[in-house]
């Protein structure tokens, strides 16, 4: 027979350190729909009276711009999924009109597109009041929290309006419930007065 023999454990060290819950990095996020179908998008808007996320967003020449190159003029950021679609076409027309009015406010219409497609597409129709300015290289949609993390439309933007100061602040947002619905433009303009 065998003899057992005593394994002797090792004493563990302590560090005197308490340990915390590590917080999560990822931000809750939203839920919308498209078509009636939930779709989960990445964060949250930036809340108003914040100022806005360190952001970047590459412009028709191929140049990218942050927050540095907006500053002292108000903004609307007109975010959507794509250019090429007919409710981000409508708001993109609808928003050239409403920018022709307003003063010292730069409207930006923000898609994950490439910016050969935005400019393309704001040149045949003749629009010239508006900005295009793609995320396809940036931490845009992260930090705006606009990212579709799911569903067929995965990887691009949700409907989104972000208004903000000349300082930078933020003074309106609208994560539109539904895709394919148009944000509410009169309460974008109404939060500039």
């Amino acid at each position: 027979m065998a003899s057992k023999k005593k394994v002797k454990k090792k004493p563990v060290k302590k560090s005197g350190k308490k340990k915390t819950a590590k917080k999560s990095s990822k931000k809750s996020g939203s839920t919308v729909t498209l078509g009636g179908n939930p779709v989960s998008v990445s964060g949250k808007l930036p809340k108003a009276g914040k100022p806005l996320p360190k952001f970047s967003l590459t412009t028709g020449a191929l140049k990218d711009i942050g927050n540095k190159d907006i500053a002292g003029k108000r903004v609307i950021f007109n975010i959507f999924p794509s250019i090429d679609t007919p409710t981000c076409a409508t708001s993109t027309r609808k928003f050239n009109e409403i920018a022709a009015s307003l003063q010292n406010t730069e409207v930006y219409c923000v898609s994950a597109d490439l910016p050969f497609a935005q400019g393309r597409f704001c040149g045949t129709e003749g629009l010239s009041n508006v900005k295009t300015a793609s995320s396809f290289r940036s931490n845009f949609g992260s930090v705006f929290g606009v990212n579709l993390t799911n569903g067929v439309l995965k990887g691009v933007l949700a409907r989104a309006i972000v208004v903000a100061d000349e300082n930078g602040k933020v003074l309106h947002t609208e994560l539109v419930s539904e895709i394919a619905s148009e944000p509410n433009y009169d309460a974008a303009v109404n939060s500039l007065r």
